[in-house]
């Protein structure tokens, strides 16, 4: 049986504790990293029951993911269950940093008009979650990296129209830097920003596609982390043409290094262990000993860089 943690011994008291109170208070003048962990990787598990684990094992925060067969796709979840999510949410003390979404640009003009209605979907689910603070909202943009030329104007009118939605409705929308498409580099994912210029419209950082391009951890981060809303962690090996995605441990990335960096840099907001498909589609997948296993792995070092929720 997993432990409780201290949010779930203080929901059990009868006691509804704000995230924002569990901070201690010397970590109230220091950044505070939260630690998450995303349902992309919990597909088969009830949105309640998902929630429950992730406050059981002891992580700060959920990132749900809203695609097609995701029991918290939106157009599945009617106005009581917003309401149980977010009183569910409130009761064991978890954040919901971000909303995982999937609304490739750079197809027809057709699917960037459906892309735009599932992003305001999604960004009125954000705020039925967690009307104080709503979470970012965010997706890939795909595309292929050799035909950056012809299309990153396209793609900079597309995030255009994607920053529109988050300043009307008053949500920071992301897009994520991802090995072999289109935006694979930290210096590609400026120009599209500075051209955008929306603070609506921020990065997601994985260092799982950086790596695979060969970068190092600490000058991509560093480089990406003033237009940076959010973090995912995730390991990968092999090529952009041929890899592999892993759990955060099965390869070689040094999270006690981004930590360091986030926790130097002034970074407050969460990091969050997104289960590839590469991983989850496995035969025998088990979610929650796999997000037993990342919290294992990963609290530690956390612990060890302060500054934690």
């Amino acid at each position: 049986m997993i432990a409780l943690n201290r949010r779930c011994l203080l929901a059990a008291a009868g006691v509804q504790v704000a995230a924002a109170t569990l901070r201690s208070a010397d970590a109230a003048a220091q950044p505070a990293i939260g630690f998450g962990f995303g349902t992309y990787g919990m597909k088969s598990l009830k949105t309640a029951e998902a929630i429950r684990v992730c406050a059981e094992i002891g992580y700060d925060g959920v990132e749900f993911a809203l695609m097609d067969g995701w029991p918290t796709a939106p157009e599945l979840l009617s106005d009581s269950e917003r309401a149980e999510i977010r009183r569910q949410l409130r009761d064991l003390g978890l954040c919901v940093p971000s909303l995982l979404h999937s609304l490739p640009c750079l197809r027809s003009d057709q699917q960037h008009t459906e892309n735009l209605e599932r992003l305001k979907r999604a960004v009125e689910l954000a705020h039925d979650l967690a009307p104080e603070k709503p979470p970012v909202v965010q997706s890939i943009v795909a595309g292929k990296t050799d035909q950056w030329e012809p299309s990153k104007q396209r793609l900079v009118d597309q995030l255009s129209d994607w920053a529109e939605v988050g300043r009307a409705s008053q949500t920071v929308v992301c897009f994520k830097p991802h090995a072999a498409h289109a935006v694979h580099t930290p210096e590609r994912a400026w120009w599209v920003h500075g051209q955008v210029a929306s603070p609506w419209l921020k990065v997601v950082y994985d260092y799982s596609h950086f790596s695979l391009e060969g970068l190092s951890l600490a000058e991509s981060l560093k480089q990406l982390l003033p237009i940076t809303a959010y973090v995912q962690i995730k390991d990968s090996r092999g090529t952009p043409a041929k890899h592999e995605y892993l759990l955060p441990g099965d390869g070689d990335t040094d999270y006690g290094e981004l930590l360091s960096i986030l926790k130097d840099s002034g970074y407050d907001g969460f990091v969050n262990v997104e289960v590839s498909s590469h991983v989850h589609r496995k035969p025998g997948y088990d979610p929650v000993g796999t997000a037993n296993l990342c919290y294992d792995r990963l609290a530690p070092l956390f612990e060890s860089a302060g500054g934690r929720c």
